[in-house]
């Protein structure tokens, strides 16, 4: 019987390890050493961030005023571009349907989710910093390194987006949350920060490889772009080792 040869995508940082089978779409799995998550100690209560409408009592709603809701539902318009934004690097080479910014963060904010427990890091806090690292391609768009911006000239475009959407979501406490994660990552200045860079390119060589096994597209170099980080090799189940 022929041996199945596997692709294993490690990431040592993250306690992970994608195990897909190379000549199959089969689903990709996440192997990890956590224990399962407490269960909720309470149900979730309806928070109605934007309604108009007063609460009912007994309801356990919460109700902004008319112009705090006026400043959600805009920033969270704006936000819709991150849906309908492409990701730029798979349109330069051709990718049919390529995911959206908003794709991209989605996942990273679940491997955040089902991660493994890190001595001195908020998991929480990845969470959060995942949904936002990219929020300001909303307005300058996913710049990459093949488009001839230079590192700071992109880093001024993104911190006059946020600042303007974070204007745009009234300036308040959840404004000033959202920038300070922003920062956080652009500057790679927490432990949460470098957890969360390693789930960037941990998301982007699972993508790649769902591409090259549904298109049939060689991606190498995105697998090359993160050497150290991630490690593409061959595994064989019959071996004991790697």
């Amino acid at each position: 019987m022929k041996n199945v040869m596997n692709r294993v995508f490690f990431c040592k940082s993250l306690s992970l390890v994608f195990l897909v089978p190379s000549f199959t779409r089969s689903s990709l799995r996440f192997t990890y050493s956590s224990s399962a998550a407490a269960a909720a100690s309470s149900p979730n209560r309806a928070i109605h961030c934007m309604a108009s409408d007063s609460p009912q009592p007994g309801d356990g709603s919460v109700s902004l005023p008319p112009s705090s809701a006026s400043s959600a539902i805009d920033f969270l318009s704006l936000c819709t571009r991150l849906k309908t934004t492409p990701r730029a690097g798979w349109i330069k080479r051709d990718v049919k349907d390529p995911e959206s910014i908003a794709d991209h963060m989605y996942r990273m904010g679940l491997m955040a989710l089902i991660s493994s427990d890190i001595p001195g890091v908020n998991r929480d806090k990845c969470m959060k910093m995942a949904i936002v690292h990219d929020i300001a391609e909303a307005i300058v768009g996913d710049i990459t390194p093949s488009c001839g911006i230079s590192k700071e000239e992109k880093n001024r475009r993104e911190s006059e987006a946020l600042e303007h959407m974070c204007k745009l979501l009234g300036g308040g406490e959840r404004a000033k949350e959202i920038a300070e994660l922003w920062r956080e990552y652009e500057e790679n200045s927490s432990p949460e920060a470098k957890v969360v860079k390693d789930f960037d390119k941990v998301e982007l060589i699972l993508q790649a490889l769902e591409y090259e096994q549904a298109q049939g597209k060689d991606l190498e170099e995105f697998f090359q772009s993160t050497a150290g980080i991630v490690y593409r090799t061959v595994y064989n189940p019959n071996s004991q080792s790697l």
